[in-house]
């Protein structure tokens, strides 16, 4: 026990006890430390400095800028033109005012958020030929973007579960449906979209950035990962990974819901009953599909180091195709949304007279 209490240092056992070969392995440690440092020091100068991001746009071309802009505001304009009025005419009829419709609002006002988060800061970038945006811009537009894209993957589930249950459970629709379970389910929505992207966003940024700070049309996650420093990306990947298997039990569990649907429909006697049933189903199966195609295939490509065109095209696809399609698909296949967008023009062009 004296042994132990009294041993306060130990004795490190060196190269050699010739002073000259000391001074010699001194000289090597200190050659193999500084540069270390100073690779570390000019990793960190790169991270603290970035203060913005240089978005690639189409093309250097002042006319194909100027067409750009037009293109971007057709789309956009179309996006809003086919949403509001869907939100206005289920809000304005109350014959609309049932689950599917209910979620159909929330899903139009997920995806007029989307393309807002998005396209007006490529406009402006294309009317004041210039391609920056700050640090805390593209935070805040990934932030956005993947709560709002989120959000939408789990509202489509919850839209399969409400058609589900109406077809195959008609009985029980009216009580397990009802108006408390479907605030719940849309409140559900939005938040694991918060929730998703605060997590994703948090982890992408709080990672050093050591490449150069072009990135592609908008600010993604997969384009980010890009200027991370070599390895230090692999966390967020993995979470990627996880959100990529998330996705595909969502989509297992729609494909599985519509298997079940339409084989309760193909057993429906009356022809004008299964024709409906399938005019109900078709909308939504196919907004669905058109999501997590145009996602899978932005998100799975291999990270390559430099930007194509491949990568411009599928990122403007995924984040302006889905806004502008969803209220077509919804409105052109679905009658009783046809006649209350009728209903609500009539309205508006006497009311203006």
């Amino acid at each position: 026990m004296s042994n132990q209490t009294t041993l306060t240092e130990f004795l490190l056992l060196g190269f050699s006890d010739v002073r000259e070969l000391q001074i010699l392995h001194f000289v090597m440690f200190l050659v193999i430390y500084l540069p270390s440092q100073n690779e570390l020091r000019k990793k960190m100068s790169n991270r603290t400095t970035l203060t913005d991001f240089l978005l690639l746009g189409s093309s250097n071309v002042r006319e194909l800028q100027s067409f750009h802009f037009v293109m971007f505001v057709v789309f956009y304009l179309a996006c809003l033109m086919g949403n509001l009025p869907i939100i206005a005419a289920v809000a304005l009829n109350h014959h609309l005012h049932t689950p599917m419709y209910f979620f159909l609002v929330n899903l139009s006002i997920l995806d007029l958020g989307s393309i807002s988060v998005t396209i007006p800061k490529s406009m402006a970038n294309s009317l004041m030929n210039t391609r920056l945006i700050s640090y805390p811009g593209c935070v805040t537009q990934v932030f956005l973007f993947f709560l709002f894209t989120a959000a939408d993957l789990a509202l489509l589930t919850i839209m399969a579960y409400d058609q589900h249950i109406a077809i195959c459970q008609p009985l029980h629709y009216e009580r397990v449906m009802n108006r408390r379970a479907c605030v719940q389910m849309a409140a559900s929505a939005w938040i694991t979209g918060i929730v998703y992207s605060a997590l994703h966003t948090g982890n992408t940024f709080r990672l050093p950035f050591c490449q150069s700070n072009v990135i592609n049309q908008f600010c993604e996650i997969p384009q980010l990962l890009k200027l991370v420093c070599s390895g230090s990306y692999l966390s967020e990947v993995g979470l990627l990974a996880f959100s990529v298997f998330l996705c595909l039990n969502c989509f297992v569990f729609i494909i599985v819901s519509y298997v079940q649907i339409f084989k309760t429909v193909l057993r429906i006697p009356s022809e004008q009953c299964r024709n409906k049933a399938f005019f109900t189903c078709l909308p939504h199966l196919t907004v669905v599909s058109l999501f997590l195609c145009t996602g899978f295939f932005a998100y799975l490509k291999p990270i390559s180091s430099s930007a194509s065109g491949l990568d411009l095209m599928m990122g403007v696809l995924y984040s302006l195709v889905p806004p502008v399609m969803n209220p077509i698909i919804y409105s052109m296949r679905n009658e009783e949304t046809k006649a209350a967008l009728k209903k609500l023009f009539v309205w508006r062009l006497f009311t203006k007279t």
